[in-house]
């Protein structure tokens, strides 16, 4: 099992576009993704499930990843946040 604190560093925050890139980039691999704020779950392969956190620019998430690929997924996974969903901030 892999777990790392994340923080949403875009201007937006994990906003609709944001998470349908996260969804996206989630169910290419086959370990379970979660990510957890304030003792609230998400399934990262449900776009309602991560819009439902509200997660905005500076809030810090635990991102929870297990299965037989949670390093590849979790290396891609934190590479996304860290460069902005593709945002310019």
């Amino acid at each position: 099992m892999l777990e790392e604190n994340v923080t949403i560093k875009n201007k937006l925050g994990l906003h609709t576009r944001a998470a349908a890139k996260l969804v996206t980039l989630s169910c290419k691999f086959e370990s379970k993704i979660q990510i957890q704020h304030n003792n609230k779950i998400a399934d990262c392969k449900s776009i309602m499930s991560i819009i439902l956190l509200g997660l905005t620019k500076g809030m810090t998430a635990h991102l929870i990843i297990s299965g037989a690929d949670e390093l590849e997924a979790g290396d891609a996974i934190i590479k996304l946040i860290n460069d902005r969903f593709g945002e310019a901030e």
